[in-house]
């Protein structure tokens, strides 16, 4: 190594140091500066290491740690983004953190969650040996602009590791656009079967085909524009999956259980995570552990184990009550939570927090897309509707029109007092944060129970 990529080393190791003890994150600050020292910082850094990246608009968290178990039980010897920090320079602070000061890594595996945006100028510096594209939806139009800019930026990041195995969802077709003129060897996986006996009314993000533009028909559909897509013109139509869930067996509040084909193997797989999108995270991680080298039976064995990702229906014991929070980001991943509540006849609380800083997406019109009015009607087993977050009018606004009744909506600002309703009683709680919401309730729920810091 060269002495700019070691100074950049000791510099990013440093101040990762410093601000771990100032009690915050250091998860992207140090990265920036290595940045800044050595351009080439994260080429140097991931010389030999097989890397494998997960992408795509939803799922990015919760697949990495299910695909990170996989690599735990298997016995590789990896390192991960655990925190989540999936921009370049959070990518750079995780290669640093785990090299010696001369700028070597002895891990043979590195598990990279990356941001789709980011991937475009993160690929030109990693050796991928395969990489994940769980879907692609509309996300955060101030941020990423159209669906296409995001399919786009994925695209021309896949031109940079043409060695890679793209291991990519067959039932989106936005994603499978990806496999498209690339000489990459792809694995596809995919749901077979509808997850739902209802589900939450939504607005497509790919209604027309991305080749014709003639709308596309559709055998079945699992949520939003994800299902058996097939266009009656130009013939484009959803890939068969190597991995492929034949039977959703049970769908329950706190797991799921499914049949899983594998590579002509059939599975009974049971997922330590509720929700029909977990159901394509377990799909997604079991592909991907093919590709790099683990068996079917160990990644299977791994997703009844794992431990979901912070936010990610994440499990505290608020008071008397039992709270199961689920991170919210954008319109279909909101009406799959919507799903999994829905589906759920027990009597509970909901908690609606919605912030607009940059990292949530400053534009909340994106929430009269969301399905609410199916939780409107069935308001009658929610024992307390709580709202909070820095657009809380915003959210008690929309749930009016979704059809809630206006007086039973309690709009609590604080969060040490929102946490006391919760807690108030035993009836379990569904608490629906956006990003820096979730992060902002964490950190109250810290001074009250000992949880792990997000970056742990």
């Amino acid at each position: 190594m060269g002495i700019r990529t070691r100074l950049a080393v000791l510099a990013c190791k440093t101040s990762n140091a410093v601000l771990r003890r100032m009690g915050r994150g250091g998860t992207n600050l140090p990265g920036k500066i290595a940045l800044k020292i050595d351009k080439d910082i994260l080429k140097e850094l991931s010389r030999g290491v097989k890397v494998t990246v997960v992408t795509g608009t939803n799922g990015k968290t919760t697949t990495s740690r299910m695909i990170e178990q996989a690599f735990e039980e298997a016995g590789y010897k990896y390192f991960a983004n655990k925190s989540g920090a999936n921009l370049l320079t959070g990518i750079i602070t995780v290669f640093a953190q785990h090299c010696s000061l001369s700028g070597k890594c002895s891990y043979t595996h590195a598990l990279i969650e990356c941001d789709e945006a980011a991937f475009r100028k993160t690929s030109e510096m990693l050796p991928v040996e395969c990489l994940v594209v769980n879907n692609i939806f509309r996300d955060q139009l101030d941020r990423y602009g159209e669906i296409t800019h995001t399919l786009n930026a994925i695209r021309e990041g896949i031109t940079h590791v043409p060695d890679a195995t793209l291991c990519l969802n067959a039932d989106c077709s936005l994603t499978s656009s990806l496999a498209d003129d690339v000489p990459n060897k792809v694995v596809w996986f995919g749901v077979d079967v509808p997850i739902y006996k209802e589900t939450a009314f939504e607005l497509s993000d790919a209604v027309y085909c991305i080749h014709c533009k003639t709308e596309y028909e559709y055998d079945y559909r699992t949520y939003s524009h994800l299902g058996g897509f097939r266009c009656p013109k130009c013939g484009y139509h959803r890939q068969t999956p190597q991995v492929g869930v034949t039977q959703v067996v049970r769908t329950g509040a706190d797991s799921s259980d499914i049949v899983l084909n594998a590579f002509g193997h059939s599975h009974d797989v049971h997922i330590n995570l509720p929700g029909g999108y977990n159901i394509y995270n377990a799909a997604a991680c079991v592909a991907a552990a093919e590709i790099v080298g683990i068996d079917e039976d160990t990644a299977v064995d791994a997703l009844s184990r794992f431990e979901c990702g912070f936010g990610r229906a994440e499990q505290f014991e608020l008071g008397k009550s039992k709270a199961r929070m689920m991170l919210v980001k954008n319109p279909a991943g909101y009406n799959q939570v919507i799903n999994q509540i829905s589906n759920d006849e027990e009597e509970c609380k909901i908690a609606f927090l919605l912030n607009d800083r940059y990292a949530d997406g400053t534009d909340i019109s994106w929430i009269w897309d969301v399905d609410f009015e199916a939780l409107a009607r069935q308001s009658a087993r929610f024992t307390r509707i709580l709202v909070s977050g820095v657009r809380a009018d915003d959210m008690a606004l929309r749930l009016k029109y979704a059809g809630f009744d206006t007086g039973r909506i309690e709009v609590i600002r604080d969060y040490e007092n929102l946490l006391e309703a919760i807690g108030a009683d035993e009836t379990p709680t569904f608490i629906m944060p956006t990003y820096t919401a979730m992060f902002d309730l964490r950190g109250e729920i810290s001074k009250h129970t000992d949880i792990k810091a997000f970056y742990e």
